[in-house]
């Protein structure tokens, strides 16, 4: 494998696709006109038959609690089933705020998030959509880390599927145990390489049910139309084998055949059961897998890996935008990073894409203004033959270094990203050093959650003497150093995952191709306002992320009908409104 993002090749031309002879499934229909219908036109609460009653107000699909009008409770049997009075859905989301913001630990707010999912799926959304710059820390990263570390003893009910080793060879039928038949996107993980937590096993479901859930709230593909997976095969985290309360297989982590086959039959099955267009998006699996994995199915199925290409979307996006602050084109630049695995190799490539498409330069050639440091020193050529096969790209010709401070003394890096998992390794001496040679350095320090992060927003801006440019993945405060306030930014792929999923499933996509990554990159990049780079920033507010992804989904639905892998025909003459059009809205319905 050349690289993680190979084009594809001519043996396996996704051009060569005939959408008619496979069975499709996916797309926006939306059966019962649910999405499509205003807040006043009535609609029928389905879900095997008409809800009513006590089942209704259990289906949180349905219920809407106290905002239950005095009509819908005689025509849905909920006399005496609830408190005689009524209230809007802004006044339940202001209750709820309200009781949220009394928590002081952020587990117990995400604990209380799940369980309004769980009881009340709209009102959730709504609160999610309307509250995202301070909720979006609590349903992801860094408290998502924190709650797959605690799943088992705080688990209460499912909230997706879990696919083990005990059922090979039956995954098709635990497939079809979901309840939804028309699913449009899957997330799925086997949950050995969690943010940077290490094997959580089938703790990681944490990780699916977030991803989703923004999915919906950001990027407005329906609840119903989600499915959180994780994939079983034991862990070698001994600690939760020995955990009384670990919900998942008790012995040792499968690799190899069985491993391998275990996943074969789970792709297989994903596309009888659901069709092409189904969009399956890999998190959260470790190097040697993720790599072997999306290159194995890039070519037969519709899959997507966040932690090599949307991070690498996000990021690109970040320096894009950050060249309208440190001056030059992005080949001009010269980059340096600190970790070399899914993250890195994955950000690595798609700048070497995006400068090798301006300069019009073989790919082989802009990879060389790119260097990575991995734990055993700087990538050079005479490591070539000890490395794995998707760092070899990178071995550019150099003498060995062994740490990533003299490496950065010795290639004089403009730009410094840490992908490394490893938290402080952006020393006080590596800062000063990058600062002593650019008047601002662009510094990206990725790592999730907060703990690991390769540096913290108050040591980059004082080290540097306020000089830096800075994002990270997870968030920070503002921080003021000699008298001036600095707001970091935060490089999170919740901008550009949900738009982009949004984008292949309103054209119908058949496959992902590189070149939709980068109209994504360059859509988010395009969003960041004068006002927003005054004050340092390389990313929009996420208060407009509704917005932002509608227009990512527009590109990367752009892409994919000039690239001729839409089937979704005729092409929308404007693909913004149409992609807002499809976009699902958490406002309680009328029941007729």
């Amino acid at each position: 494998m050349e690289s993680a993002f190979k084009e594809l090749g001519e043996k396996a031309s996704v051009l060569d696709f005939d959408p008619k002879s496979a069975v499709v499934g996916g797309g926006v229909e939306d059966i019962y006109g649910e999405d499509t219908a205003t807040e006043d036109q009535l609609v029928t609460p389905w879900t095997y038959s008409v809800a009513s009653g006590y089942s209704l107000l259990r289906d949180p699909q349905y219920n809407k609690g106290l905002a239950f009008t005095e009509k819908e409770r005689d025509a849905h049997y909920l006399r005496g089933l609830l408190p005689p009075a009524t209230c809007s859905q802004q006044l339940q989301e202001k209750k709820l705020m309200n009781t949220i913001r009394q928590y002081q630990v952020p587990l117990q707010k995400y604990m209380a998030l799940t369980e309004l999912q769980e009881r009340n799926e709209r009102l959730f959304y709504k609160l999610l959509i309307d509250n995202v710059e301070e909720l979006l820390p609590i349903v992801y990263t860094p408290t998502v880390g924190e709650a797959c570390q605690k799943f088992g003893s705080i688990f209460r009910r499912p909230q997706g599927l879990y696919i083990s080793l005990k059922e090979k060879g039956k995954v098709l039928e635990v497939l079809k145990n979901w309840p939804e038949r028309t699913v449009q996107v899957i997330v799925v993980t086997d949950g050995e390489r969690i943010l940077g937590l290490g094997d959580l096993g089938c703790q990681g479901m944490g990780i699916p049910v977030g991803k989703l859930a923004l999915y919906t709230a950001l990027g407005g593909v329906r609840p119903s139309a989600c499915l959180p997976i994780t994939i079983d095969v034991g862990t070698n985290n001994k600690q939760l084998l020995e955990d009384e309360f670990y919900i998942g297989l008790r012995q040792k982590r499968t690799t190899g055949k069985e491993y391998a086959d275990l996943l074969d039959e789970f792709m297989s099955a994903v596309k009888q059961n659901y069709g092409e267009k189904v969009v399956i998006q890999f998190e959260d699996f470790a190097n040697h897998n993720a790599f072997q994995l999306l290159e194995k199915y890039r070519r037969t199925h519709l899959v997507f890996n966040d932690d090599i290409q949307g991070t690498a979307a996000v990021v690109l996006a970040g320096v894009v935008a950050a060249l309208r602050l440190v001056g030059g084109s992005l080949s001009e630049h010269k980059f340096l990073f600190l970790g070399a695995g899914e993250a890195g190799t994955g950000i690595a490539e798609l700048i070497a894409l995006e400068i090798s498409q301006k300069t019009k330069t073989p790919v082989e050639e802009t990879r060389k203004k790119i260097w990575l440091v991995d734990s055993k020193g700087l990538i050079v050529s005479s490591r070539k033959d000890s490395l794995q096969q998707f760092k070899k790209p990178w071995a550019h010709e150099h003498e060995p270094i062994d740490n990533l401070l003299d490496a950065v003394k010795a290639i004089k890096p403009t730009v410094l990203i840490g992908s490394s998992g490893v938290g402080r390794t952006f020393t006080k001496e590596v800062i000063e050093a990058v600062s002593s040679f650019n008047e601002k350095p662009l510094i990206l320090a990725l790592s999730n959650p907060t703990s690991q992060s390769e540096c913290t927003a108050e040591e980059a801006y004082t080290w540097s003497k306020g000089r830096t440019i800075f994002a990270s993945g997870s968030p920070f405060d503002p921080v003021e150093y000699n008298g001036k306030v600095y707001v970091p930014g935060q490089s999170n792929n919740a901008y550009i995952f949900p738009g982009f999923g949004l984008g292949l499933v309103i054209s119908g996509a058949i496959r992902v191709h590189n070149d939709m990554l980068l109209a994504a990159s360059e859509s988010l990049a395009g969003e960041v306002s004068e006002e927003y780079f005054e004050k340092g920033l390389i990313y929009p507010p996420f208060s407009n992320i509704r917005k932002i992804s509608a227009h990512i989904a527009a590109n990367v639905a752009a892409k994919a009908y000039e690239l001729g892998l839409a089937t979704r025909l005729p092409r929308p003459e404007n693909l913004v409104k149409y992609a807002e059009s499809c976009m699902y809205s958490p406002v309680y319905r009328n029941y007729r």
